[in-house]
């Protein structure tokens, strides 16, 4: 039996920012290294979508322009019922712009009070310089079963504080993550993750992207044996390298 697995890229023409769409590649280019099939359906202003069919939802960042423009077509039409198949385990990846309206709510440095669909127990505030750098973080070992050191490019001017319902993605050992203050980057409940690492973040993390692969397998197929691995010495490389200078420079 072929295997297949559907994904659901949120809004692709106004949140792909910073090499996010690069995610999308990832995830579909390593599924097909292994020969499970692989559905991409572009989520747009308008579009129906049956949450019950996706295994993998990815919600990337955009400007502050493209955000305005998807965020009452996001909280309305597609906010209750994804908000729905998170909280059934639905496997979802947003970073940045897409992180936050997963939160409770955006606080804007002007008192503006923008809501998200609650899927996520964070909300954020507005503040008036950027965070911006490259990250390295330590998951927690929970995650994959075993810490992981990411590497990604942060880029926002939010701090994202988090509630009891989430658990951070990891420490931070460079940069500001959520919100610069407690060490703290991205949020995880059940099997969405949320972030502020661009990048591209799944490219530059291999370990990540099985992951979310893995267990969108275990969702639809019952199917707990263990992924084909794949040559990632160059990707493994890279990762390393990057973080130890990094921490270097720290």
């Amino acid at each position: 039996m072929t295997r297949r697995l559907r994904i659901a890229h949120l809004y692709p023409d106004h949140m792909n920012i910073y090499g996010d769409r690069g995610n999308i590649i990832a995830l579909q280019q390593r599924c097909l290294w292994r020969g499970i099939a692989c559905d991409v359906l572009p989520v747009g202003p308008g579009t129906t979508v049956d949450w019950s069919a996706i295994d993998i939802a990815f919600f990337g960042g955009g400007q502050d322009s493209g955000q305005a423009l998807i965020a009452e077509d996001f909280l309305e039409r597609q906010g209750p019922a994804l908000r729905a198949a998170i909280d059934d385990g639905l496997v979802m990846l947003a970073i940045c712009g897409g992180y936050q309206l997963l939160g409770q709510y955006f606080l804007t440095h002007t008192g503006q009070r923008l809501p998200g669909i609650g899927a996520l127990d964070v909300h954020t505030v507005g503040g008036k310089e950027r965070l911006i750098g490259n990250v390295v973080i330590e998951t927690e070992p929970t995650l994959c079963g075993a810490p992981l050191r990411l590497v990604g490019f942060e880029n926002h001017s939010g701090r994202t504080y988090l509630g009891a319902g989430v658990r951070p993605l990891g420490r931070v050992l460079v940069g500001h993550g959520n919100n610069g203050e407690d060490r703290t980057e991205g949020a995880v409940y059940r099997n969405t993750i949320g972030c502020y690492l661009h990048g591209s973040l799944l490219p530059k993390n291999p370990q990540l992207a099985d992951h979310l692969i893995a267990v969108a397998l275990q969702r639809r197929y019952a199917d707990v044996s263990a992924l084909v691995p794949l040559d990632d010495t160059l990707e493994l490389a890279a990762q390393r390298v990057m973080a130890e200078r990094m921490l270097l420079r720290n």
